[in-house]
């Protein structure tokens, strides 16, 4: 796939960027060579390889899902002025 000059003004518009003739022509190279990089690597073969999110092997930290109050109500409100049974109090806004 190759980008010609029509095809990156045109995502420029999409994109809402202001581009001149001489950078429309210069994006027009480099687009093409990132295009050409990305086909390259569409030819490697990575049958049998399976995906990974890292290049070391990781186990993926879990924790046990299960509901809970999360037992820092105490520490949340601490530095408030004012607290009743661990909800901030603030004063009347609304009369």
């Amino acid at each position: 796939m190759s980008v010609d000059l029509a095809t990156v003004k045109r995502v420029a518009h999409l994109a809402r960027i202001a581009v001149s003739e001489e950078e429309a022509a210069r994006m027009t190279g480099e687009l093409n060579g990132i295009l050409g990089f990305v086909e390259q690597l569409d030819e490697v073969d990575v049958t049998g390889v399976e995906p990974m999110t890292s290049v070391t092997p990781m186990a993926m930290k879990k924790r046990v899902d299960a509901v809970t109050d999360g037992a820092k109500a105490d520490d949340i409100v601490a530095n408030a002025p004012a607290t009743d049974r661990n909800f901030f109090q603030v004063p009347k806004v609304v009369e």
